[in-house]
C-alpha cells in the first residue's frame, strides 16, 4: 500500500444562508481527525501441522484519529467473535485463531478498519496447513549399473505441502553428503540424484534428504544401494540429457534457474544460450554448467533458450521458452483529497502488469464498481456533495498478485480565512518580478481583489491578479514599496490580509567567466564575480551541464577559491575528460539570481572505439569493422587490436594486423595468423598524441574457418601389453590446433620386414592409444609406427616413426642383463654418495628394482623402485651410509614378472662431516668481504674433505651463487644495500656436510664480530 499525506479539516455543510458569514474554524479533534491507514496487514501464513504452538495470529493494524473499530472476514464470510465455542479472538486488531483445524480455518482472510470517516480492507492472507510426511518403508531396490554407464536415483518425495522442497543426498552415514560436481546432479526439481559416469569409487548406500523450508522440517528416505559393475575396457557413451528444463514462467524482478544434466561417458560438457539472441548480461553458469541462472529478469530476457550437451561420442540437445510476465505495479494511483462543495474531481487509477490487472472500487469497504473491463476512472464528480466523502479503495488484480490503493475524499465549504496562512512580506530586486502570494482557506472558491495601502489595485501592463489570487508586479521600481493588501469573498463570507513589499538593488556578474582549453591533467580557472545589495547575502553555486557540483563531494577536482565575498571563481584541479563542458556560474541572493556560462574544452586520450564486429572471415584471418569513439580533441594517430580466444583464460593478445599498421583514419582492418576453427573476441584501442584510451568493448564472439590439421600428435611409441597385443601409444592434440570439428587421428602400423600399412581410425580427440590385437601376432615383433591427425576438411601429416615391439608372454619374457651391460661398461651400479646409488639395464617393457642391506636387512624387507617403459636406469635414495646393498632387477607386463636380474653388489660412501664449519673472522676489506673458518675434522665414520662449498645469498632467496674451494677462506663481492646470508659447508665423496650461516649487512663499516647459526643436513 501506498502511504499518504494528510491534510484535514472539518467541512460545514450549506444548509441555510444564515451561514453566509461562517467561517473555517476548526476544534483540535476536528483538525487532526482522519480515517484508517493500515500499518500492518495480514499475510499468507503456513501452519505447519505439527506445530507446538496451538495458535495462527493474523496481523492487523491502522493508524487512525478516532481509533478504528476491526472486524475479521474468512472467505467473504463474517467471523463472529462471539459464536459459542470459536476459535478466534482479536488482540488490538490482530486475529488469533486458538487450537486451529484445517477444515475449519484454512481459506483467505481480510479485516476491516472502520472510524467515522470510513472503512478500509486490507489485504487479503491465506491460512494454510503444512506438512511432510515420511517416506515409505518399503525396502527400496539395488541399482546394478556398469562402470562408464550412467545411473539415476529417484528420490520420490513423499505428500507435501507446500509445494516448494530443497533435496540432498547423502552416501553411506550422516551427515556425508554427495559432493556435487560435473559428474554428479542433484534436481531440485524432481529430487533426483543424475551420475552421468559410473566408477567404481560410487559403490554404496544412498538417501534422499527432503527439507521443506516452510515447516522447518527434514525427512529421509530408505537406502538405494548402488553397485557398479566392472567392465573391462570401460566403453564410452555419446551424451544424453536427462534433466531438461520445461517451459518456465518467471515474474520481472525474480530469479529464475535453468536446469540440464546428461549422462554420457566421457562426462559430457552442458553449454547455453538463447535463441536468436544472446544470454542476458545477468546470467551465470554455475554447477560446472548444469544451472543456468538469470538475475533479476526482464521483459527482454523472454525467449527461447537451449541447452546443449557435448562429449566425444555424440551431442544433445533441448530447447523451451521462459516467458516473462509481472506483478501489477501502479503507474497512477488515488491519493487523499479534500475538495469544496459542488466541486468537479476525478477520481483514477492505473495499473500496469502481464496479463493486464483488472481493476475494482471499494468505498467504506463496500464494493462500488466491478466489472470485467479494465476501469481505469472511478468516477467523474460534476458537482461534489458531502455524501461522496468517504474511504475509497482501488484495487489492482490480475493471476500473479493484488495490490490496494487507498485514499480519503473529505469534501468540505467555509468562509475565507487567513488564519494559517496570512498574506507576507517579500522582498524583490529592482527591475525584477515579484509574485505575492494570497492563498486563504475557503470552499467554494472566492473572488480576489488586492489594494497597495489606500490605492485599489486592478490588470495593467506592469501589474496583473492571477485566478489563484496571486498579484504579480513586473519591471519592479523602487515607488512599488509598500503595504499590499489582499480582499477574498465567497458565499460564505469574506477576509483580507496586509503584507509588505521592498525592493533591493538587483544582483549583477561583473566578471563572467571565460571560454577554456586544457590537456587533461591540467588545472583550469573559472572566473565568476557579481555585485548585489549590501543588505543581501550573496552565494555562488557552480554547474556542469545543468548538474549541480557537489564542492564536497567531488573536493578532489573542484576547489572553491576564496577571495572576497563577491568573488565566486572556481579551480578546477587535474581535470578529466568527464570535466569538459558547460560550466554556469550562479549568483544567488535571497531575493534574485543571475546566471553566466563558459565551455571548458579538455583535450585527452581518445574514447573507445564502438560496434566492433567480423564482416569477413577466413580460416587464419578475419576483418574487423568499427565506428571512430570520440578524439577528444586530439586527432587519432593509430588503432590497436587485441584478441583473447577460449584458451587464453581471459588474457587479451595484441594481434597481427595487415597492415601491420592501423592509421587513425582506419574503421577496418584485417587480422591475420589466427588458429582455424576457433571461437575469438576482439577489441579495438585508439591511440593519440595525448595517450592510449579505453578499449572497446568486445565484438560478439565469432569463429574463424575450419582447415585441414598441421599438426601431428607427438610421443609416438608403446609397446607391451596382453600377449598377442600391439599397444600404440600418442600425446594427443591440444584442442586449439583441432582445426575442424570431427577431429581423430589415423593410426598406421607395419611389421618392420613389410612395406604396406595398416591403417585404423581413431574418432576420439582425446584417445591417447590403439590396441592392435591378432592372435597370430608372434611376441616381441619390431613394428614401425607412426600417427596423423584428421578432421572434416582433410587429413593432416603423419608423426616421426617409432619402433615398438608387440607384447611378450611369460615364456618369452628376457631377465634384465645386467651382466651384459658389465662388458660394455665398467659398471652396472655406483654408488653416488652416502645414501644414494645409480642402477643400469638393457630396456624391457616395464621393470621393477629392489635392493636391501646384505647383512643387516631381510630380502622381504627390501626397499623397491617401479621404472616405466622405454627407461633403462633408476636412482636408488634412501641408503645407509658405508653399507654393503644387494641389488635386483626383474622386468614385467601385463602377464606377470618375469625371472629376476643377478644380483648386484654396490657399498655406499661414508657419511659426510656432522659438525659444520666454525666461522673465525668476517672483515671489510675495501669493496669486498673476507669470510674465514677453521678446517673440519672429520669422525673416524665420516668421509674425508674434498673442500669447501660457499652460498652467497640475498635474504629470503634460496637461490643465489656457489662458491667451491679448497681453502679456509672466500673474499665476496659486498654489495651497497640489502641484507644477505653466506653459507659454509664442507663437502666429500659421501655428500655435504653441516652449513654454518653468518649474515652480511650492505654498506656495513669495518667491524670483527660475527653471529654464527649451525643447520645439519
Amino acid at each position: 500500500n501506498n502511504t499518504y499525506t494528510h491534510i484535514l479539516h472539518i467541512c460545514i455543510p450549506a444548509l441555510h444562508d444564515i451561514y453566509l458569514s461562517l467561517v473555517c474554524l476548526l476544534s483540535s479533534d476536528e483538525a487532526t481527525g482522519y480515517g484508517p491507514v493500515f500499518e500492518e496487514q495480514p499475510i499468507d501464513t503456513i501452519y505447519p501441522e505439527e506445530s507446538p504452538e496451538a495458535k495462527i495470529t493474523m496481523n492487523c493494524r491502522t493508524r487512525a484519529n478516532p481509533p478504528a473499530t476491526y472486524k475479521w472476514k474468512l472467505n467473504n464470510t463474517i467471523i463472529d467473535l462471539n459464536e459459542e465455542g470459536s476459535h478466534y479472538s482479536l488482540a488490538g486488531g490482530n486475529l488469533v485463531i486458538s487450537n486451529p483445524i484445517k477444515t475449519k480455518h484454512e481459506g483467505r482472510y481480510y479485516c476491516l478498519a472502520t472510524n467515522k470517516y470510513g472503512t478500509v480492507v486490507s489485504q487479503e492472507g491465506s491460512v494454510q496447513f503444512g506438512y511432510l510426511d515420511l517416506f515409505s518403508s518399503e525396502e527400496r531396490e539395488a541399482v546394478k549399473v556398469k562402470e562408464g554407464q550412467g545411473a539415476v536415483l529417484l528420490c520420490a518425495p513423499p505428500l507435501h505441502h507446500p509445494a516448494e522442497l530443497s533435496f540432498r543426498w547423502i552416501l553411506n552415514e550422516f551427515p556425508t553428503f554427495i559432493p556435487l560436481d560435473n559428474r554428479r546432479f542433484v534436481s531440485q526439481k524432481t529430487g533426483n540424484l543424475y551420475i552421468s559416469k559410473v566408477d567404481s569409487s560410487d559403490t554404496g548406500n544412498y538417501s534422499c534428504i527432503v527439507s521443506s523450508p516452510s515447516i522447518s522440517k527434514s525427512v529421509f528416505s530408505n537406502y538405494i544401494s548402488l553397485e557398479p559393475l566392472a567392465e573391462r575396457p570401460i566403453r564410452k557413451y555419446p551424451a544424453d540429457l536427462r534433466v531438461k528444463f520445461p517451459d518456465t514462467t518467471a515474474l520481472v524482478g525474480q530469479n529464475v534457474t535453468l536446469e540440464c544434466f546428461a549422462l554420457g561417458n566421457p562426462v559430457p560438457e552442458i553449454h547455453w544460450k538463447k535463441i536468436n539472441g544472446i544470454l542476458p548480461v545477468s546470467h551465470e553458469v554455475r554447477m560446472a554448467g548444469t544451472q543456468l541462472h538469470l538475475y533479476n529478469v526482464q521483459f527482454e530476457d523472454g525467449g527461447t533458450y537451449q541447452c546443449e550437451a557435448v562429449n566425444s561420442r555424440g551431442k544433445d540437445f533441448h530447447t523451451s521458452r521462459v516467458s516473462i510476465e509481472a506483478f501489477p505495479e501502479w503507474v497512477e494511483y488515488i491519493t487523499n483529497t479534500e475538495k469544496d462543495l459542488n466541486s468537479e474531481y476525478v477520481m483514477s487509477c492505473i495499473a500496469s502488469g502481464k496479463p493486464k490487472p483488472k481493476i475494482r472500487w471499494l468505498k467504506n469497504g463496500e464494493l462500488y464498481i466491478s466489472s470485467q473491463e479494465k476501469v481505469y476512472i472511478l468516477s467523474i464528480f460534476n458537482r461534489l456533495t458531502f455524501n461522496d466523502s468517504g474511504m475509497y479503495q482501488c484495487i489492482a488484480e490480475n493471476h500473479h498478485s493484488v495490490i490496494y490503493a487507498n485514499a480519503e475524499l473529505r469534501v468540505f465549504a467555509c468562509a475565507p480565512t487567513f488564519e494559517h496562512n496570512p498574506v507576507k512580506r517579500v522582498m524583490a530586486p529592482k527591475n525584477g518580478r515579484v509574485v505575492i502570494q494570497c492563498r486563504p482557506k475557503a470552499a467554494p472558491k472566492p473572488m480576489f481583489s488586492w489594494s497597495k495601502d489606500t490605492e485599489l489595485l486592478s490588470n495593467s501592463t506592469r501589474v496583473f491578479i492571477w485566478e489563484d489570487g496571486s498579484l504579480e508586479i513586473l519591471n519592479v521600481t523602487r515607488a512599488d514599496e509598500g503595504r499590499y493588501t489582499c480582499f477574498a469573498e465567497n458565499d460564505r463570507g469574506k477576509a483580507n490580509s496586509t503584507g509588505s513589499l521592498l525592493v533591493t538593488e538587483s544582483t549583477k556578474i561583473t566578471l563572467a567567466p571565460s571560454n577554456a582549453d586544457v590537456k587533461a591533467g591540467e588545472n583550469a580557472l573559472m572566473q565568476c564575480a557579481a555585485s548585489h545589495d549590501p543588505s543581501l547575502d550573496i552565494t555562488f553555486i557552480w554547474s556542469l551541464d545543468g548538474q549541480v557540483i557537489d564542492l564536497h563531494k567531488d573536493s578532489q577536482h573542484y576547489e572553491r577559491t576564496l577571495n572576497g565575498s563577491s568573488n565566486g571563481e572556481l579551480l578546477i584541479k587535474n581535470t578529466q575528460l568527464k570535466h569538459a563542458g558547460r560550466y554556469t556560474c550562479t549568483a544567488q541572493t535571497p531575493v534574485d539570481n543571475v546566471t553566466s556560462s563558459a565551455h571548458l574544452v579538455v583535450r585527452g586520450s581518445p574514447g573507445a572505439p564502438g560496434g566492433v564486429r567480423v564482416i569477413n572471415k577466413t580460416d587464419k584471418s578475419v576483418t574487423l569493422q568499427w565506428s571512430r569513439g570520440t578524439d577528444n580533441h586530439s586527432p587519432i594517430s593509430k588503432y590497436t587490436i587485441q584478441y583473447r580466444d577460449s584458451f587464453s583464460k581471459d588474457v587479451w593478445k595484441t594481434a597481427t594486423t595487415s597492415p601491420a599498421d592501423v592509421e587513425g583514419n582506419a574503421e577496418t582492418a584485417t587480422v591475420v595468423d589466427l588458429f582455424p576453427w576457433t571461437e575469438y573476441e576482439f577489441r579495438v584501442i585508439a591511440t593519440n598524441t595525448l595517450g592510449t584510451g579505453e578499449p572497446s568493448s568486445p565484438s560478439p564472439k565469432d569463429k574463424t574457418l575450419e582447415a585441414i590439421p598441421v599438426v601431428a600428435p607427438s610421443d609416438v611409441g608403446g609397446g607391451g601389453g596382453t600377449s598377442r597385443e600391439l599397444t600404440i601409444t600418442w600425446t594427443p592434440v591440444q584442442p586449439q590446433y583441432y582445426f575442424g570439428p570431427n577431429f581423430g587421428y589415423i593410426v598406421a602400423f607395419k611389421p618392420q620386414d613389410e612395406y604396406e600399412w595398416k591403417k585404423v581410425t581413431v574418432a576420439d580427440p582425446q584417445a591417447r592409444r590403439y590396441v592392435h590385437k591378432d592372435s597370430a601376432l608372434p611376441p616381441l615383433t619390431e613394428f614401425q609406427v607412426k600417427v596423423k591427425a584428421f578432421n572434416s576438411k582433410g587429413e593432416g601429416p603423419y608423426s616421426l616413426t617409432a619402433v615398438i615391439y608387440s607384447a611378450q608372454d611369460g615364456k618369452h619374457r628376457r631377465d634384465p642383463q645386467l651382466s651384459t651391460l658389465k662388458r660394455r661398461r665398467r659398471n652396472a651400479s655406483k654408488a653416488l654418495s652416502a645414501t644414494e646409488a645409480i642402477v643400469w639395464w638393457l630396456p624391457l617393457s616395464q621393470s621393477n628394482v629392489k635392493y636391501w642391506r646384505n647383512q643387516e636387512d631381510s630380502e622381504g624387507g627390501a626397499q623397491r623402485v617401479v621404472v616405466p617403459s622405454r627407461e633403462n636406469h633408476t636412482k636408488l635414495e634412501g641408503m645407509k651410509p658405508d653399507s654393503h646393498y644387494l641389488i635386483e632387477v626383474r622386468g614385467y607386463n601385463s602377464a606377470g614378472y618375469g625371472p629376476p636380474s643377478d644380483h648386484l653388489q654396490i657399498h655406499t660412501k661414508k657419511a659426510p662431516p656432522s659438525r659444520p664449519p666454525k666461522i673465525v673472522s668476517k672483515k671489510l676489506k675495501g669493496q669486498s668481504v673476507v669470510i674465514a673458518w677453521e678446517h673440519v675434522v672429520p669422525l673416524a665414520n665420516e668421509a674425508s674433505i674434498d673442500g669447501y662449498k660457499v652460498l652467497y645469498r640475498q635474504q629470503g632467496h634460496s637461490t643465489g651463487t656457489l662458491y667451491t674451494t679448497s681453502r679456509r677462506y672466500i673474499d665476496l663481492p659486498l654489495f651497497t644495500d640489502g641484507n644477505y646470508v653466506v653459507e659454509v659447508r664442507a663437502y666429500t665423496e659421501g655428500g655435504d656436510g653441516a652449513v654454518a650461516q653468518i649474515p652480511i649487512t650492505g654498506n656495513t663499516q669495518d667491524y670483527d664480530w660475527f653471529v654464527l647459526f649451525f643447520f645439519f643436513f
